[in-house]
């Protein structure tokens, strides 16, 4: 998944975990930061990335996409009210680039999940410029041109709500 779209849904996460519906539903859930949100959904590829490009690992899903950071995840989130964002954040980073490998055909590239302890002996090590040309017209390209539209459609229903509230 392209790196704008995981700070876009962490957007997404935070608008839902505020919405009236979800507030009535569950009144003693914490409220996302939207801030430590897309922190969160950041982390694994301002981590990764650099890691990949400096040849440090030769993949760009390493230490900062590995689910072995779980304990680490859950013991931040537990302790700061602003660590469950930023853990929320990464769980979906982590979960929206194993959907896309799977969508895309490859689900054994998923086992990025389980960096170091098990890797793909051929990983698609591609530069973030030259994966994103890889990528457009692939399923998952559209799944997440999808959630790009989608997103627009809502922030322009919004709007409109809010001109009619306003009396314009």
């Amino acid at each position: 998944m392209l790196f704008p779209t995981h700070l876009l849904v962490a957007v997404g996460i935070s608008r839902l975990a505020d919405h009236s519906w979800v507030r009535r539903r569950l009144p003693s859930a914490p409220t996302l930061s939207a801030g430590w949100l897309v922190a969160g959904a950041a982390l694994p590829d301002i981590v990764d990335k650099p890691l990949g490009a400096l040849g440090v690992v030769d993949t760009y899903h390493s230490v900062g996409h590995s689910v072995l950071l779980v304990p680490l995840a859950v013991a931040v989130a537990a302790r700061y009210r602003r660590g469950l964002a930023l853990a929320v954040g990464w769980g979906s980073h982590l979960a929206l680039d194993a959907f896309h490998v799977v969508v895309n055909g490859r689900a054994g590239d998923a086992l990025f999940l389980a960096w170091p302890v098990r890797t793909r002996s051929d990983p698609l090590a591609l530069p973030p410029v030259e994966f994103a040309r890889f990528y457009v017209g692939s399923p998952s390209f559209y799944v997440e041109l999808g959630l790009w539209l989608a997103a627009v459609l809502i922030v322009l229903r919004s709007r409109l709500d809010a001109g009619r509230e306003d009396g314009r």
